[in-house]
């Protein structure tokens, strides 16, 4: 019979809580390593009614049956990988692929669905997993659905669920899983004594150069494409880092390297003891893998390679070096890998992590949610001025601290108001309805106010660009001056054309125009401000934000600016934008 540790038993007791009182969808967070299996045993074992834990690989279905039995509870496996089909039992342990294609057979409704690695579940409502939660909603419409990661973050989608225990939104639309109940720190585990502590070796020797790869939505080309591409321009690199993995791991047990392609995983095992080294990829037979895996985990192997197929459901104490030779655009993922091999084991000290794809990331850093907007990109705090919550987005550093930049949207803190608790409403970069004078999301289509159609930007430009006695100013400055209570802006695009724009401030209309264009804006919207008098926006003219385009229309012999466009995003350059 397993003790639960704390945070385990927290995990359940905010399971029980949640679903007393809400049918709402759920998804608990727990570090690779943390015991996801004990956390799901322990909820089946105190189920009450039917149970059905689903998850997308055999390793995990037997992994997951094996703690419940251990348990004292008695349990069916339903997985075509496993040779069986129990259907009598009051917990069954499913994969996924086996339950969609014998979802007839399973008729029996159920009180509770458990999804292990429920980030695979994929936003768009089509799939196995989507298929099989319809059929047991249709069966019990109150049937409540609890998910179990350790990614809470998808690529393609962003955030798997919308709200959070501690107190705060995620930025995404329509996420499967409602709130997040329970999250644990990795960082705990690892002062806590319950994983192993990672040490990050900063290799001296070349790293792979993955800045130029296009970001996982925006390719033209495969992913993979792009990496072999990459990888066979520096053959030399992958020899001396397969060196110096060696080097490195001569007083270690196992070695896990993840390789960024098929191609790329058979050239690091041309460089490895061909006696001490397997590959594992998704090509890879079922019986060939568990052989190989075997044999990994009874460290009569020491080096596995493998393309994208052990980040999770893979269990080996004994790894204590992780060699990360593939790029990727989320912390989580990352995270774990790491994870593999932090798990405890008798006479392990530490893991050795040997990150060759320069990423930057930590290993304690939290999830932002959205990949790197570019390489320079690192984790800054963003308090909201309205609700004063610190938010955690991308953005970038002075050499002394001073925040330059961030690119957070929305503020992500959850505020108590008369009706309940919502997401504060704060946007730290938005674009105005021209018909209810409301903030938007900028990449709103319709008003979430007056629900009216907003205009387009793209659509802005290219009725500018073609409309006779209108100009477009792509502008890369800008150059206040102030006389007496009015305030010039001067607008320069890099041909050194430019474009002006008075704000008298004793006319209340272009007092409110200035403070809602620029005002609003300052500081990229981190520090608002609404001025009374020219001379008070003298001291911030260095915080000013600068549009991308300015619009003008000529009047007589004159231009004047008619609109201005901030924080576009869209196929048009903008200034210092590559040509």
């Amino acid at each position: 019979m397993y003790q639960l540790r704390d945070y385990q038993q927290e995990a359940v007791d905010a399971t029980l809580t949640h679903f007393r009182g809400s049918d709402d969808s759920a998804v608990i967070v727990l570090p690779t390593g943390a015991g996801k299996s004990l956390v799901i045993a322990e909820i089946c074992r105190l189920a009450r009614h039917k149970v059905i834990c689903l998850t997308h690989v055999k390793e995990l279905v037997q992994q997951n049956h094996q703690k419940l039995t251990e348990l004292g509870v008695d349990a069916g496996i339903y997985s075509a990988g496993l040779k069986r089909k129990d259907l009598e039992h009051k917990v069954t342990f499913a994969s996924i692929q086996s339950l969609a294609r014998g979802l007839e057979d399973n008729q029996a409704p159920l009180s509770l669905l458990i999804i292990d690695e429920c980030h695979r579940i994929p936003k768009a409502e089509q799939g196995q997993y989507h298929e099989a939660i319809a059929h047991f909603k249709a069966l019990n419409p109150k049937l409540k659905v609890l998910g179990l990661t350790a990614t809470p973050y998808r690529l393609d989608s962003g955030w798997i669920y919308k709200q959070h225990y501690w107190g705060f939104f995620r930025d995404v639309d329509t996420p499967f899983f409602q709130k997040c109940i329970y999250e644990l720190p990795l960082r705990r585990l690892v002062k806590d004594g319950y994983l192993t502590e990672p040490k990050v070796f900063d290799a001296a020797i070349a790293h792979y150069d993955f800045s130029g790869l296009e970001s996982h939505q925006d390719a033209d080309q495969p992913r993979e494409q792009q990496l072999n591409e990459l990888v066979k321009q520096h053959p030399r690199v992958t020899q001396a880092i397969c060196e110096q993995i060696i080097e490195r791991s001569l007083e270690r047990k196992g070695v896990m390297i993840f390789a960024s392609t098929v191609e790329h995983a058979i050239e690091i095992m041309g460089y490895l003891p061909r006696a001490e080294s397997r590959l594992v990829t998704a090509n890879t037979s079922n019986q060939e893998r568990d052989k190989i895996i075997c044999d990994f985990k009874a460290q009569q192997v020491k080096y596995l390679v493998n393309v994208s197929v052990l980040t999770t459901g893979f269990d080996a104490p004994h790894v204590d070096v992780i060699a990360l030779l593939r790029p990727t655009e989320s912390v989580s993922l990352f995270q774990q890998m790491v994870g593999r091999g932090l798990r405890l084991a008798p006479e392990k000290k530490d893991c050795l992590v040997l990150d060759y794809t320069n990423s930057g990331y930590d290993i304690f850093q939290p999830e932002i949610g959205s990949s790197k907007p570019n390489p320079q990109s690192q984790l800054v705090q963003v308090e909201c001025p309205q609700c004063s919550f610190q938010n955690m987005f991308w953005g970038k550093k002075a050499s002394d601290g001073t925040l330059l930049e961030h690119y957070g949207r929305r503020c992500q803190g959850l505020v108590e108001t008369p009706d309940g608790e919502f997401q504060c409403d704060y946007r730290f970069v938005f674009k105005r309805c021209p018909h209810c004078n409301e903030e938007n999301d900028i990449a709103a289509r319709h008003c979430q106010h007056c629900h009216e159609r907003l205009i387009d930007p793209d659509d802005i430009l290219k009725k500018a660009l073609n409309l006779k006695g209108h100009k477009v100013l792509r502008c890369q400055a800008i150059s206040p001056t102030i006389q007496g209570n009015v305030l010039t802006i001067r607008y320069h695009d890099e041909d050194a054309e430019e474009l002006k724009q008075r704000f008298n401030f004793d006319y209340k209309k272009e007092l409110t125009r200035f403070n809602e264009e620029f005002g609003r804006r300052i500081a990229q919207g981190s520090q608002p401000l609404e001025f009374e008098r020219a001379t008070q926006v003298q001291p911030f003219f260095e915080h000013l934000p600068c549009p991308d385009f300015v619009i003008a229309e000529q009047v007589k012999q004159h231009w004047r600016v008619t609109q201005l466009l901030f924080d576009y995003q869209g196929p048009y350059r903008k200034a210092n934008a590559l040509r």
